[in-house]
């Protein structure tokens, strides 16, 4: 019995939005990703999926990527992503209510893994634009764009705030932190979600949405203030679940 984590699948089998044409890695890569999950997860662990898990906007054109994430081994436990449309966070209820005993929507809720409270929300973080000099060195962003989103972190922090509520409400301890997009942007050291996985003392933080290897480093990787940081992106792990903890 053991925990995992991977993201952004951006399966598209009822619509038309392959992903070769963001590098060799996405190459048939739900083949990767069904390879691999079934080589590694079996069918008493519990996989996150930490969001973009399909390109349908509606529900209906999701409904052959649900079924494929639903085929794959063990308890499948579903984070919203930036691209995750079919998804409105006001209805997650509604989404597990469907999908009862089959996958489960992480989102103003949380999930258990033995003495773990899984804990999630999208997040967001201000990704620019940023101006560059001639060095590639920052000197200016859109400000305007950054009041838009400390707007969108607080309403995520809420929502974050929330899922550790009802976990500490349960009687849960020990918390594990599931991000869609990453804790920080480049600009920062530590945010309001570090200082909240901080505040709980989760015992880690996981997080995807960063793609390319120009990405991979735009946030938080490793250890921060004894926190053990995780990026989980399917390109960055080349589609192989990262295993969080035994």
């Amino acid at each position: 019995m053991a925990l995992y984590a991977l993201g952004d699948l951006h399966l598209s089998f009822q619509v038309n939005k392959p992903m070769d044409a963001f590098g060799r890695v996405w190459k048939r890569h739900e083949r990767k990703i069904e390879k691999y999950v079934n080589q590694i997860v079996e069918s008493g662990d519990t996989l996150v999926l930490t969001g973009d898990h399909s390109w349908g906007r509606k529900l209906p054109e999701c409904r052959e990527d649900l079924a494929f994430i639903e085929r794959l081994p063990g308890r499948k436990i579903l984070l919203r992503g930036n691209h995750d449309m079919f998804w409105d966070a006001k209805k997650t209820a509604r989404l597990n209510e469907e999908y009862a005993g089959r996958l489960f929507f992480l989102q103003n809720n949380f999930a258990a893994y033995k003495d773990y409270a899984l804990v999630g929300t999208k997040g967001f973080t201000f990704e620019g634009p940023f101006y560059l000099n001639r060095r590639g060195e920052i000197i200016g962003w859109y400000e305007e764009k950054e009041v838009q989103a400390k707007k969108l972190v607080d309403r995520e922090t809420a929502r974050l705030r929330e899922s550790f509520r009802q976990a500490e409400q349960a009687g849960y301890r020990k918390f594990i932190m599931f991000l869609h997009y990453p804790p920080t942007n480049i600009l920062e050291k530590e945010s309001p979600f570090t200082k909240i996985a901080e505040e709980y003392r989760a015992s880690a933080v996981v997080y995807s949405h960063c793609h390319g290897e120009s990405r991979f480093g735009d946030s938080i990787r490793g250890e921060f203030h004894g926190i053990p940081y995780m990026l989980v992106s399917g390109d960055y792990l080349n589609f192989h679940p990262a295993l969080i903890v035994e």
